[in-house]
């Protein structure tokens, strides 16, 4: 079969004097004909092309598989008289919520199981599904979720009577996947978040339960850049209405025994600057960069938002990054020294939690209870698996609750590395490798090079069996901690968005290079991976450095950046100025279009490409990998592989069920594999 080859129809954008040429412009029209023949077109030929890679990709999947301990259940969270978790089932594509009645933790193995949400029954084989919050009543007597069936970000509110396992008749769509759902404190309301048309979070409701006439909009953030995120305190006290850019916050608060009441703002909104609220006591607890780039913690009284005073001393080798008040203790996570932390404030003392690794991750894990002593906080690195455990808030002791199960791994064979690359301005960028010892030197081996970078989002070093098979066939797996993430706190993600976006970039490619020059691999048998923005990176790197890479892996990629960013009728496009630009401002449009990758497909030999992407997607539309892979095809000079695959019924994230997912990711990284020389 010949590769698919999208037809030209002329057409041109036009701005600030400039014209940028669109012959595949077309292919946005999702209901055409021509387009779903072109995208039945490439993924025919996808197929084709992977088809002898087929039994190698089972093989990675039967091992990634079986490193997966199928039944499963995670630690079981009080909350009131409940403890709640979640388990697998062998076989099973979904997970099962669950609960069981008791008042401490060494009375749940005699305590009966209550299912409260069995997802696969929800799914009924029916395509795409996905549950994302789950909210239970004060009372636990009901059970509020948010629900999917078409992989956009528009879901729906179901609500279940736990003691009778009936759903109600609330039914309420176009609410937001995240931060859009909460009770009050009496059980008897709902509050949700919205979206419009482009399928922005910018409307919160208040429903009562059972009530037919007509639910009450409380607020409507009317600035197409800013966005609302709905949570509540962990005391229970307060709802909390986040409007946000990328930069910019403004808090609004509400007691959540006075349902009825009106919403108090607690500042107005001030560029640049941002807060996150919590309550502690009688006092609100204010996370805040004001005056402080890596934020600071601040405290106020509820009855006086003004009077604002430090908590602690600003630190700026601190990146403070969340606040979990108990009442008798106060809990922080955040990064410092490039890894994430937890530190726990009592009676006026900072601690700092040690671990025994040099790279790893700590973070506060799911807690529910506000008046105990008692914090669950979970570590993980490249070579542990994820480890959960209970911390004494007055002794700081911890006790294991539960290592997650990795069916025939042991560790001894493995070793993870904190390696370094000096970028082109001198900037000294972190990589985590991780590898095993009994492969020889870790030298001239096939490598694969992951990055990301962006929205502050860091790229952690925490352990994950779908890499075993990779690393047990001598692949070293190395992980980008480029700028425009937030591994080094908040002012590395500041240097790499907006007119600096090309240091991710610049930073990735020096990343690869060092690795070369230091005898780790050979561009011969080093890969790249990364998707959504960073699938932008893996476009915008193939450009600027396309010999350096012999295959690359771009998922979900946001590749045709500057008609994108010029179209505030997409999905989320608004919401991103703040993290790239807005291109009608001339200098955004010259330095955007600089690495846009679409705009930038040259006439040269590109490396062995794997894309994919979702139809319903509502982040990184279905168009722009199309565009972008009938651009390369139409232009790249070599014969390498390159193949797209669009799933049907899906969205950002790719398949719903697990075992799917598994299959996608043993795709990938048979075809990545191949291509650096491993085929068994």
């Amino acid at each position: 079969m010949l590769p698919p080859t999208a037809t030209k129809k002329p057409y041109r954008h036009e701005l600030h004097g400039d014209v940028r040429p669109d012959p595949y412009q077309w292919l946005r029209r999702k209901d055409d004909p021509d387009v779903v023949a072109y995208i039945e077109a490439e993924n025919a030929y996808r197929a084709e092309v992977m088809a002898p890679l087929g039994s190698f990709g089972n093989r990675l999947y039967d091992e990634m598989l079986g490193h997966i301990a199928e039944d499963r259940i995670t630690p079981a969270v009080q909350d009131g008289p409940y403890f709640y978790y979640r388990l697998s089932r062998k076989g099973l594509a979904y997970p099962v919520y669950a609960r069981k009645r008791a008042a401490r933790r060494q009375e749940l193995d005699e305590a009966a199981e209550e299912v409260i949400l069995d997802v696969n029954a929800r799914a009924d084989g029916q395509g795409f599904y996905a549950v994302t919050l789950l909210r239970v009543s004060p009372d636990h007597g009901r059970l509020a979720f948010l629900e999917n069936r078409d992989g956009t970000d528009r879901y729906t509110i179901r609500v279940k009577e736990l003691a009778t396992g009936q759903m109600l008749e609330e039914e309420i769509a176009g609410v937001f996947l995240d931060g859009s759902l909460e009770w009050d404190r009496s059980g008897a309301y709902l509050f949700y978040v919205t979206v419009d048309e482009t399928q922005r979070p910018c409307r919160l409701w208040r429903h009562r339960l059972g009530d037919r006439g007509g639910d009450a909009l409380l607020y409507e953030e009317r600035d197409i850049a800013f966005s609302l995120t709905l949570y509540r305190s962990r005391s229970g006290r307060h709802l909390f209405l986040r409007s946000s850019t990328k930069e910019t916050s403004e808090l609004r608060y509400l007691r959540s025994d006075q349902p009825l009441a009106e919403l108090s703002l607690f500042r107005g909104r001030e560029s640049g600057i941002e807060y996150d609220l919590e309550d502690w006591d009688e006092d609100f607890l204010v996370r805040t960069n004001r005056d402080a780039p890596n934020f600071r913690l601040m405290r106020c009284p509820q009855e006086d938002v003004t009077r604002l005073e430090p908590l602690l001393p600003y630190d700026p080798d601190v990146y403070l990054q969340e606040i979990q008040p108990f009442k008798g203790a106060l809990v922080l996570a955040g990064r410092q020294e490039g890894l994430r932390q937890v530190w726990v404030l009592r009676q006026g003392q900072l601690h700092r939690l040690a671990w025994p690794e040099p790279l790893y991750v700590a973070q506060v894990w799911d807690n529910r209870e506000y008046d105990t002593d008692l914090c669950l906080v979970a570590y993980t690195s490249r070579l542990t698996p994820e480890t959960v455990y209970e911390l004494d808030l007055r002794s700081l002791e911890l006790q294991l609750l539960q290592q997650e199960e990795v069916p025939g791994y042991i560790p001894g064979p493995y070793r993870q590395e904190r390696l370094w690359a000096t970028a082109e301005d001198g900037v000294k960028v972190p990589m985590s490798a991780v590898y095993r010892t009994d492969r020889g030197e870790p030298r001239g081996r096939p490598l694969i090079l992951y990055g990301y970078g962006s929205y502050g989002m860091p790229s952690e070093p925490a352990f994950d069996p779908k890499l075993l098979p990779l690393l047990d066939r001598g692949v070293v797996f190395v992980t980008a901690h480029v700028r425009g993430g937030g591994e080094m706190g908040r002012p590395w993600y500041q240097d790499g968005k907006l007119l600096r976006k090309r240091n991710t970039f610049l930073d990735f490619v020096s990343c690869a290079r060092e690795l070369v020059r230091e005898g780790w691999t050979t561009s011969e048998r080093l890969a790249a991976m990364g998707r959504s923005a960073g699938g932008l990176l893996m476009g915008a790197i193939v450009n600027l450095a396309p010999g350096l890479f012999q295959t690359v892996s771009a998922g979900v990629p946001f590749v045709d950046v500057v008609t994108t960013m010029l179209d505030p009728s997409i999905p989320l496009t608004s919401l991103e100025w703040d993290e790239w630009g807005n291109p009608a401002e001339i200098d955004y449009y010259r330095y955007m279009k600089s690495y846009s990758p679409y705009d930038n497909v040259a006439a040269q030999e590109y490396p062995h490409l794997y894309v994919y992407t979702g139809l319903n997607d509502p982040r990184v539309a279905f168009w722009e990998p199309l565009k972008w892979v009938a651009r390369l095809r139409a232009t790249k000079t070599d014969d390498h592989d390159l193949v797209l695959k669009t799933l049907m019924g899906a969205g950002h994230g790719g398949s719903s069920g697990r075992y799917a997912r598994l299959r996608e990711y043993a795709e990938e990284y048979a075809f990545l594999l191949h291509h650096i020389g491993i085929d068994a």
